[in-house]
């Protein structure tokens, strides 16, 4: 299996291919070279997961828009994202947060909708929260799109007893105070939660807590907060995911771990959380829609180096957990860019280009390189904030070009990683140099044969010729995304801008040619 780590990969132009001189013709920039024959570690399907925050409008406008609402809606859910959701089977949605899940109180949350309790958005623009979308709600939704939960418990300003009584509340079948209080709001049967976080960024906006500080909350409440629907001791135990790295702290994942490996008494975690997100400076001033290609590169090459720290976290890992039974999860991953002007700040809007479509694209195809440790990661965030996938004004509702690439990516899903070669090429603006290329592999849960081509360069197509060892290749078919320009974004009036168009390899004697686009992802089925 080809690795790349380190800073090194992130400078390095090719990989050294040795022997396929007779392969390649002379017009060929690149050799793919697949090893059908070979795999690696199953690719997780929660990698692909989402993250619905309570801030500016991504519940309230964005799922959320009430049952007496003009717009089409179940039960208050605007029925428009349900089917652009449901269409790219989101695995998981982390809520009620980030920093907003360490002020959340699940009480506000539940009962009849004009009883319940307002509260103040401390958080994201100062702003009331009603929280008429609670945990009925939420549940509602993942059932509405065909997912499942992640839920993050209040670490921050909440205490063990609150979140051991939401969980009962969400969990139990026995007939408690609690479940008969859930029957009495409309659902007498147990919810399940696949994954718990316990806390948020405890580091900061969680509490501001020190690492043995935070090691010791954790254990109280992976104690305490248990998970009592028997359908989950065989459908599959909850999961609990404990606070990590962010960026470039590492006491924490060390603390944590540290803790974990010499464990006792009757509490335990299954991942460990990676906050990452591309930025250029705090606040974040790099304008979503008027950038540089210089911004445009600097903003790649930041993306890339989301291998150095799984690399790093995971080196840390392994002195505690050589087998890897703690799962790597980068719940908070993305760009951050400055908001939409004329825009509320607090709300963190902005525009969605085919940069940043090409951004995820490299970021996912780290994590599937890395799916011996990573397998949950969680984009920020779903809709209307940050890098989402879909963008709401009122009824209208269009899919942006990040949207598309896990739409492309859905073959990615459950598959098992097949290792593969190839000469990266260089890219180069000014003083800045990374690979023109990034390319992933994989079989999916059919046996069907996938690749995965992001050119990163948005100034020259690449050709590739493709060979699979192994196996006969007849023909390599698929979608591309790309678009005029590396700015280029969907709009309520020009909703295709940029969006997916048919690709196909081109036969040349015994070889398989495929010719990509200059700035454009690309997936293709490779059959006989």
């Amino acid at each position: 299996m080809m690795t790349r780590t380190g800073r090194a990969w992130l400078l390095r132009a090719s990989v050294v291919i040795a022997g396929l001189g007779a392969l390649s013709p002379a017009n060929a920039d690149t050799v793919v070279k697949i090893d059908a024959a070979r795999s690696g570690p199953r690719i997780e399907r929660d990698i692909f997961g989402q993250f619905a925050e309570h801030l500016g409008t991504g519940i309230y406008g964005g799922i959320w828009v009430g049952k007496d609402s003009k717009i089409p809606n179940v039960r208050g859910i605007r029925s428009d994202v349900v089917a652009a959701l449901r269409a790219i089977r989101v695995p998981n949605v982390r809520w009620p947060g980030g920093c907003f899940a360490d002020e959340y109180h699940w009480r506000n949350g539940i009962g009849p909708a004009a009883k319940r309790t307002v509260t103040v958005n401390s958080n994201w623009g100062g702003v009331p929260e009603p929280n008429t979308f609670g945990t009925e709600e939420y549940f509602d939704f993942l059932q509405q799109i065909g997912s499942e939960a992640f839920l993050s418990v209040n670490v921050g300003s909440g205490t063990p007893e609150e979140a051991a009584d939401w969980l009962e509340y969400i969990t139990t079948t026995q007939p408690t105070t609690l479940q008969k209080e859930r029957a009495a709001n409309g659902h007498p049967a147990p919810y399940k939660v696949k994954y718990l976080g316990l806390g948020n960024e405890n580091w900061g906006c969680g509490g501001a807590m020190s690492p043995d500080h935070y090691v010791e909350e954790m254990k109280r409440f992976g104690h305490f907060v248990r998970d009592t629907n028997p359908a989950q001791k065989t459908d599959g135990a909850m999961k609990r995911v404990a606070v990590g790295w962010d960026s470039d702290r590492k006491d924490y994942t060390d603390a944590v771990m540290k803790a974990w490996s010499e464990k006792t008494g009757d509490w335990d975690i299954d991942a460990l959380s990676l906050h990452n997100y591309v930025l250029d400076g705090w606040p974040p001033h790099l304008s979503a829609t008027d950038f540089s290609e210089d911004d445009y590169a600097k903003s790649i090459e930041e993306a890339l180096r989301m291998d150095d720290k799984i690399v790093h976290q995971s080196a840390i890992m392994d002195r505690y957990d050589p087998q890897k039974k703690v799962a790597l999860s980068v719940d908070e991953w993305g760009i951050w860019l400055a908001p939409t002007p004329g825009s509320n700040p607090g709300f963190l809007q902005q525009q969605n280009s085919l940069r940043d479509a090409i951004l995820a694209s490299v970021t996912l195809d780290i994590f599937m390189r890395h799916a011996d440790r990573v397998r949950m990661a969680n984009i920020a965030q779903m809709i209307n904030v940050l890098q989402a996938m879909v963008l709401t004004d009122g009824p209208k509702m269009l899919l942006t070009p990040t949207y598309h690439v896990y739409r492309m990516y859905l073959p990615f899903q459950d598959a098992t990683f097949v290792p593969i070669r190839y000469d990266g090429g260089t890219y180069r603006v000014g003083d800045r140099s990374m690979p023109q290329l990034d390319a992933v592999a994989a079989r999916d849960t059919g046996g069907q044969l996938w690749l995965a081509v992001t050119n990163i360069d948005p100034n020259r197509p690449a050709d590739l010729v493709l060979d699979v060892s192994g196996k006969a290749i007849g023909s390599a078919q698929g979608q591309v995304l790309t678009a005029a320009q590396s700015d280029s974004v969907n709009t309520f009036t020009a909703p295709n801008t940029v969006a997916p168009k048919p690709i196909a390899a081109i036969r040349q004697g015994d070889s398989l040619r495929l010719t990509l686009p200059a700035k454009s992802i690309a997936v293709v089925a490779l059959r006989p």
